[in-house]
């Protein structure tokens, strides 16, 4: 899958072992998929999914990898993806905004996503099938992309991975699973809150002020296909500008998150949220507990690789590092239920402590 800021790759065995323990748990609402590898990982638990994200490309991870399913979809799509790999590069908006006037892959590469992308455009496939073969071509132009995995920026010198050929593979599609077919949504969290139901809400909303379009315009831009009008250095689409969420504000996130917890037809609610988040532990603690008792699970880690490599000018010079380079993420468990923290293997998940 995609690098991506906030993914919860390392703690999907403490989160899968959660939602698994939760008496009852037969479906799955996440409501802030981002690249649905939480939804993935539940999928093949089993479980059934419904997956959402406001973002386009967001919403097409997830109908690929929470909606299709292997059996019904795996051939034909290998078949037209070796198609496509086989196009010739024929240069369009893609190179000349995202690869010529900034510098996200290589202009050979752009030209590649350029064609595939148009190709795929005039097939003009079923949903799910289009889906899949986006999310190929996404996942294809990451590995060859030249960033630090956000797109507000591209690195002063090529990636030594952008001279590779982009290439495409096959997503990691998975079978239908035993609780029925997953779904894939693409609705404000607060409206899908209204909307959606399931045995156990996930929730995990974006933890400051950067919006993930602005952090993955080039991924919206490769979906939605519209030539957008673009704005800075980085080529942002115009709606980065415009298009506004309450969960990215220090003074707003609160009374959407509480209207969520409010409105979520669950049984039960699962949280992640880290100590760098808007909101302070107390402050979701106490939203959480008018859903029942809060358990609280947390594991320090590192931070993100930009915070690794350190603070840069618009000129590439170093100019500074970050505060610090470790956090704590929180896994937050609230229900009405009886419920212990399921016994996790140190191994898997280490420096995991249930601290309430």
């Amino acid at each position: 899958m995609i690098k991506y800021l906030g993914s919860k790759r390392r703690l999907l065995p403490l989160l899968v072992a959660v939602i698994r323990s939760l008496p009852g748990t037969r479906s799955v609402a996440d409501l802030f998929s981002g690249t649905a590898r939480v939804g993935h990982a539940l999928k093949a638990e089993g479980l059934h999914v419904l997956a959402n994200d406001h973002n386009a490309y967001a919403a097409t991870l997830a109908r690929a990898y929470v909606q299709a399913d292997r059996e019904e979809l795996a051939d034909e799509a290998a078949r037209l993806l070796r198609e496509l790999d086989a196009l010739p590069g024929r240069p369009g908006w893609f190179t000349e905004t995202l690869c010529v006037r900034s510098r996200f892959l290589r202009p050979e590469n752009g030209a590649r996503v350029d064609a595939i992308r148009d190709a795929i455009e005039r097939l003009a496939p079923p949903p799910e099938l289009r889906a899949v073969l986006l999310a190929s071509l996404m996942e294809a132009a990451d590995r060859v992309d030249s960033t630090t995995g956000v797109q507000m920026a591209y690195l002063k010198e090529w990636a030594p991975r952008s001279s590779k050929r982009l290439t495409l593979r096959l997503p990691a599609l998975l079978p239908r699973a035993a609780h029925g077919k997953g779904e894939a949504h693409e609705l404000d969290a607060g409206v899908a809150a209204a909307r959606l139901s399931a045995d156990v809400a996930y929730l995990d909303p974006p933890y400051n002020q950067h919006k993930y379009l602005g952090n993955y315009h080039v991924w919206e831009s490769l979906v939605r296909w519209d030539r957008s009008e673009v704005y800075g250095t980085a080529c942002k689409r115009a709606d980065c500008r415009t298009r506004a969420s309450a969960f990215n504000s220090r003074t707003g996130i609160r009374d959407a998150l509480a209207r969520v917890v409010r409105d979520v037809d669950a049984r039960h609610l699962v949280v992640s949220f880290s100590d760098e988040d808007s909101l302070a532990r107390a402050e979701l603690e106490a939203l959480l507990a008018t859903r029942g008792r809060v358990s609280v699970l947390a594991r320090g880690q590192r931070r993100y690789v930009g915070a690794q490599i350190g603070i840069y000018n618009p000129r590439g010079e170093k100019v500074g590092r970050a505060g610090h380079l470790r956090n704590t993420e929180y896994v937050f468990v609230a229900t009405r239920d009886a419920w212990q923290p399921p016994a996790l293997p140190e191994a898997a998940v280490p420096a995991i402590a249930a601290v309430s």
